[in-house]
């Protein structure tokens, strides 16, 4: 069996900035998600059905996304922020309000997407920094569903 010592000072400002994108992302996720969901009751015109369909797609893949985050979170021995005055003031994007053309939803959802990578983005990289793989690997795979959702959007309005 092999002893570990106590983490030096270092290794717990590293952790510590990997809890702080870990809850960043979760803010931005979490406002994403609500935009996300706000679209798809929201949604008008020729292209109801195939926007409703996939709004709810995304804002359940969302959904799941901020309950691994927080769980991930209390994993690393930590709590996750909570309230939604405090992950508007994080998010760092605009809530969505009515009324609200398709493009400008999507347009809207499109920054939201771009926000969230770039929080995910600075998660894989503190996590790297710590060693984190586990962090690193959820940290990876939302960076690849953003940019996958981000391209479809984009698509939707050419």
């Amino acid at each position: 069996m092999k002893i570990v010592n106590a983490p030096s000072q270092t290794d717990f400002a590293t952790a510590s900035a990997v809890v702080s994108n870990l809850n960043q992302l979760l803010a931005s996720s979490y406002v994403l998600m609500a935009n996300t969901q706000f679209a798809h009751w929201n949604v008008e015109g020729t292209n109801f059905f195939a926007l409703h369909e996939a709004f709810h797609v995304q804002y359940e893949n969302l959904f799941a996304a901020v309950d691994e985050l927080a769980e991930r979170v209390r994993a690393l021995d930590s709590y996750p922020i909570g309230g939604l005055s405090t992950f508007a003031s994080m998010a760092g994007f605009e809530e969505f309000a009515n009324p609200m053309s398709e493009r400008t939803i999507i347009t809207g959802l499109i920054t939201g997407h771009r926000k969230v990578a770039a929080d995910a983005v600075a998660l894989r990289d503190a996590s790297n920094s710590a060693q984190d793989h586990e962090t690193q690997d959820i940290a990876i795979g939302r960076i690849q569903w953003h940019d996958k959702t981000i391209w479809m959007l984009r698509s939707f309005l050419k």
